[in-house]
């Protein structure tokens, strides 16, 4: 009888927990709807295109007559003005404000949350952002199918039509041509062609093939809508323990600006023009000498550091890359660059980095963005997930950050999004209209220099054809080939090229990838050969976030490293490490047959070295140290500085060098 009653009880409160459930879901999308219909009811008409004289025209505004603006005849210069003198103070704070927007995954705006992307569960809605906070800056993270991602992109561009004065929307995005091992930094290529990481560009210290890759990747930006692109990263890897040194072209400066320079021009062409993806270098004055290489996306890792005095050493990939290809934008760091100004502030706060610098010494006038997050904390559904990055500032209110950001001369603030904030501001006399009007004119200008307000749209169907052609993604593995480095041939003998149809034990390998080359074996100890694939070792943070930060020792430690090592003695055994930074790994290179580095390649590619299809050529872009040892007492300013290396800077063999060093012992 008892338990018959607790049965029934247990029945009616799940029956109870699903109706509520039930009940708040149903009230959360009827709320979704009936936002987004008030929202898009708010929106005005579409703009009509219209002709005067023979000359045809989007009437942006919708005042039946054709304004300065609308007329691509005039200068941009005039273009700019005439639109400025229009706006409302309301729509210039919304364009001064960039942060992340979902893309609808049907083609359709992104108006209600899917449970299966966090963008839009953590983000309000596209025409929240669009129409109430008259933004039209916006970077995207998780996309559709390219055909469905240029669909959203038009539907987004035709709800900006409909805003009072029809300012277009400028779509950015993170790098995503590459294999995006830090979502917080960059994306897997997906449907895009796949190269290496920019440390493998760099690797290839090939110029003309770094060019090549820009100028593809834009075309495939180009058809779904990408205009802006936040990278490349001139910071230099001086410090081995940082956990961005994967997005940089490694420590030397003198290679970062050339390969910064030849990255820019391919995807801006030789001038900034409608057949452009702009640019974003960043983080000005250079974001690499992490004291410690803690990051500064988190409070301990706030401090940039000089203890070799080699300040202008990181500035170099700017004034000898970025500056002279022209970038349209440029991004500063989070971190404080101790002791190097009269405050120690971060260098998006700090006037003497930003505007006596920047502006001035260099005489940039394009956009300056700061990097995300630096007003409020980052959350999600109310939860504090990442503390403001105000570095230097944090007793500042919101409101007194946005002064200082101005003070400074920064243009735009990144993943942000409360230009209310900044009406604010304004109503009450702290900061002048005038202010925004500097700022708001940079935005301007690069919009009608990409053609945005004069044609927006794609061909949807043709972006599926250009995503991913089969030339680029030839191109890309190619690029993949040309960046492998290898490290070790052998001790008194080469190694590789292997034989095909050797006997192989592999580790980390697509079996069926291998079965091309080799004849695969299941125990090391009948192998001729073990192949494996290892990555760069880190020492894991707490948090989903920090988790993608790659930081900490660079060596393997305990059974992981045994292992490693018993392999190795058991059989001869070709290694291949992926870095993401430089490793410490002095046993497992004495140990192995041969040692390969990557920085992005596939198992195909990675083969076809090891069994002589590909001749290997590329160059570390950073020293391998020697010890844990070494990296602690070398400086983080500066380049190839830890004792008695490992690898230094610049090793790389291919199968004829290997030949002749190893027929010298």
């Amino acid at each position: 009888m008892i338990m018959k009653q607790l049965n029934r009880y247990l029945f009616l409160g799940v029956l109870g927990i699903g109706c509520l459930a039930l009940a708040g879901v149903s009230f959360l999308y009827a709320y979704y709807v009936l936002s987004s219909n008030a929202n898009l009811a708010k929106a005005g008409p579409a703009a009509p295109t219209l002709s005067e004289e023979g000359f045809s025209y989007r009437d942006l505004n919708k005042n039946g007559r054709l304004d300065p603006y609308e007329d691509r005849r005039h200068s941009i210069e005039e273009r700019v003005e005439d639109l400025l003198a229009q706006m409302t103070l309301e729509e210039k704070a919304g364009m001064m404000f960039i942060t992340m927007i979902a893309a609808g995954h049907d083609g359709e705006l992104a108006e209600r949350p899917r449970l299966n992307d966090l963008t839009s569960l953590t983000s309000p809605s596209n025409s929240e952002l669009v129409v109430n906070r008259h933004m039209n800056h916006f970077p995207i993270i998780d996309t559709p199918k390219p055909q469905l991602l240029a669909s959203w992109y038009n539907n987004l561009q035709k709800l900006a039509e409909r805003s009072r004065l029809g300012i277009p929307v400028t779509l950015a995005s993170d790098p995503r041509h590459a294999f995006g091992r830090n979502p917080a930094a960059s994306w897997p290529a997906g449907d895009f062609s796949q190269w290496p990481e920019p440390l493998g560009l760099a690797a290839t210290r090939d110029e003309e093939l770094v060019r090549e890759f820009g100028e593809m990747a834009r075309q495939e930006y180009l058809s779904v809508g990408i205009r802006l692109a936040l990278h490349p990263m001139a910071d230099l890897a001086t410090e081995p323990r940082w956990s961005r040194n994967a997005g940089t072209f490694g420590e030397d400066a003198e290679l970062s600006a050339r390969i910064t320079y030849a990255y820019i021009k391919g995807f801006q062409g030789e001038s900034l023009g409608t057949h452009s993806v702009a640019t974003m270098v960043k983080h000005f004055s250079g974001g690499g000498p992490q004291k410690d290489g803690k990051d500064a996306h988190f409070s301990y890792g706030k401090e940039q550091v000089y203890p070799g005095d080699n300040f202008d050493y990181h500035l170099i990939p700017f004034e000898k890359g970025a500056f002279p290809a022209g970038t349209a934008q440029v991004m500063p760091y989070y971190g404080i660059p101790v002791g190097q100004t009269d405050e120690d502030v971060g260098f998006a706060y700090n006037k003497t980095i930003i505007t006596e610098m920047l502006r001035e010494k260099y005489g940039f006038d394009g956009v300056i963005c700061s990097d995300f997050g630096l007003i409020h904390d980052t959350k999600a559904f109310g939860i504090t997930i990442l503390p403001s990055r105000s570095w230097g500032v944090e007793h500042l209110t919101p409101a007194e950050r946005v002064v200082k950001l101005l003070d400074a001369g920064i243009d735009q603030f990144g993943g942000e999004s409360s230009p209310d904030l900044l009406v604010e501001l304004v109503n009450a006399g702290t900061v002048s209209e005038a202010r925004l009007d500097e700022s708001v004119r940079r935005l301007l200008r690069d919009k009608f220099t990409l053609g945005l307000f004069d044609n927006p749209y794609v061909d949807a169907h043709q972006a599926a054809a250009i995503v991913g052609r089969a030339d680029f993604r030839k191109a890309g593995q190619l690029a993949q080939r040309k960046s492998l480095v290898l490290l070790k041939n052998g001790d008194a003998q080469p190694t590789l090229p292997l034989q095909s149809r050797t006997k192989i034990y592999i580790e980390n390998i697509d079996p069926a990838v291998a079965a091309q080359y080799g004849e695969v074996v299941q125990d090391a100890a009948a192998a001729d050969f073990a192949i494996i694939r290892l990555e760069a070792p880190y020492e894991a943070r707490p948090g989903v976030f920090e988790s993608y930060f790659h930081a900490g020792d660079l060596d393997f430690k305990g059974e992981e490293k045994q292992r490693i090592l018993r392999l190795l003695d058991k059989v001869p055994t070709i290694v291949d490490i992926y870095l993401d930074r430089p490793a410490v790994i002095p046993e497992i290179a004495a140990k192995s047959a041969g040692l390969i580095a990557n920085f992005g390649a596939t198992d195909e590619a990675v083969l076809d070295v090891v069994f002589g299809r590909f001749n290997p050529g590329g160059k570390l872009p950073f020293e391998l140290p020697s010890s844990m040892t070494a990296v602690r007492e070398q400086q983080e300013d500066m380049p190839y500085d830890s004792e008695a290396p490992l690898y230094p800077f610049e090793h790389g063999l291919s199968y004829e060098q290997s030949l002749t060093v190893n027929s010298m012992h």
